[in-house]
């Protein structure tokens, strides 16, 4: 097809609104019973555009993407609402990464296509968006749970990044890659396995298996611990016929997360409690955590606040970039940091003059199994360096340090 014929057919799908949806079944393992669908996306039948792969290759080359995707998630809720699926039933949508980085002013996704009280809305993201635009699509999720949607992280088992950003979107569901049902199993699927039963024991999250397409697969997968399923073996997509439905087996009980508002040092000194020390004290445990965070278990996050980008040092960039490597993602904060990369691989943000993280010293360190936070507040002495005093606590109580990274994350 002609580029420009594939342009003016592009825009006719969208603007004239002819993407449909089919509807993949998602299962209960236990019981067998549908108690869900995941809404797919496709073009006119028969058309150049029918596939998801052509349409949004047609929507990237068009840089339409974020309309496309608007379009998909209209289309999912209209069909899903002309069948009269209810909320006995769960829809699972999914939202391009390249979507969730195109937010209005305030960097934030509105999703207003599925807000509906008609609906029960899962809403499907991949740990792609959150290492390029952590700040936007962390207050994306906040405002879709606000709204009444609950959120599951697509593919996990697919990037690395997921590991360790996993705690950071606090997901209802975790859908399991179709590369740990099907594959044989390897320590490395073993350590994803693992992150995911953690993270579902701590929040109540529930494990769902994709690409269960033979018995063999179904047997993987109620082996790994998934409640839920999807794929061949157990339903293939296609329309949403209206009809009567059984009553859904399956409800989210995660425990939604508390993003951390503030500093870091508000946010643990508040319920830990608070000493004072030097600088070379802090300096030894900041250095100790530096080396926690590139022996993590798995991918990792390490985020620093220096103040000022003159405590970023040589010798301190050289540590971090090290740690960039090892882990999915580092940053720094600190009054002149931001605007390009002093630092290979370490995201940095700039401190605006009335920010509290500009008298203040952290360093925060989530991994898979793992997580701690030094937080240090200055006091202002005057005199040699190594005399400064700050008054600081440490903690290990994921949740706290989570919350923590949050109100760092926040800023980026």
């Amino acid at each position: 097809m002609h580029p420009g014929s594939v342009a003016s057919a592009l825009d006719a799908v969208i603007d004239e609104h002819r993407i449909r949806s089919v509807y993949l079944p998602i299962v209960d393992l236990d019981t067998g019973v549908v108690v869900a669908y995941e809404a797919l996306a496709r073009g006119p039948d028969g058309s150049g555009l029918e596939t998801p792969e052509t349409l949004f290759a047609a929507a990237r080359a068009e840089e339409r993407v974020p309309d496309l995707d608007r379009a998909c998630r209209r289309a999912a809720v209209d069909g899903a609402l002309a069948a009269a699926l209810g909320t006995d039933m769960t829809l699972f949508v999914n939202v391009e990464p390249s979507s969730l980085l195109a937010g209005e002013g305030d960097g934030i996704v509105r999703l207003a296509e599925l807000e509906t009280p008609d609906l029960r809305i899962v809403v499907e993201i991949t740990e792609r968006a959150l290492t390029e635009s952590p700040g936007p699509l962390l207050a994306t999720v906040a405002r879709a749970r606000r709204s009444g949607m609950a959120v599951a992280v697509d593919d996990f088992g697919a990037e690395d990044a997921a590991l360790a950003l996993l705690p950071f979107i606090a997901p209802d569901v975790i859908k399991l890659d179709l590369s740990l049902i099907q594959d044989r199993p390897t320590a490395d699927a073993a350590r994803w396995v693992s992150a995911a039963l953690a993270e579902a024991e701590r929040s109540g999250a529930t494990l769902l298996a994709e690409g269960i397409e033979t018995r063999a697969h179904l047997d993987r997968a109620r082996a790994l611990g998934a409640r839920l399923g999807q794929g061949w073996y157990l339903g293939r997509p296609g329309p949403l016929a209206a009809g009567p439905r059984p009553a859904a087996t399956w409800h989210s009980s995660a425990t939604a997360p508390h993003p951390g508002a503030g500093s870091p040092y508000h946010i643990v000194t508040a319920q830990r409690p608070v000493r004072t020390s030097t600088k070379p004290m802090l300096t030894a445990l900041s250095h100790h955590l530096e080396a926690l965070a590139g022996d993590l278990s798995g991918p990792g996050v390490v985020m620093s606040a220096f103040q000022h980008e003159r405590h970023l040092t040589p010798a301190t960039a050289r540590r971090y970039e090290h740690l960039a490597r090892s882990c999915a993602f580092a940053a720094a904060f600190g009054e002149g940091l931001g605007g390009g990369a002093p630092v290979p691989g370490v995201r940095t943000a700039p401190l605006g003059p009335d920010d509290p993280l500009r008298g203040e010293w952290s360093v925060v360190v989530v991994g898979p199994h793992e997580a701690v936070a030094l937080v240090a507040q200055d006091l202002g002495d005057d005199g040699p360096d190594d005399e400064r005093r700050f008054t600081y606590a440490v903690t290990h109580h994921r949740a706290l340090v989570v919350e923590a990274a949050h109100a760092l994350i926040a800023r980026l």
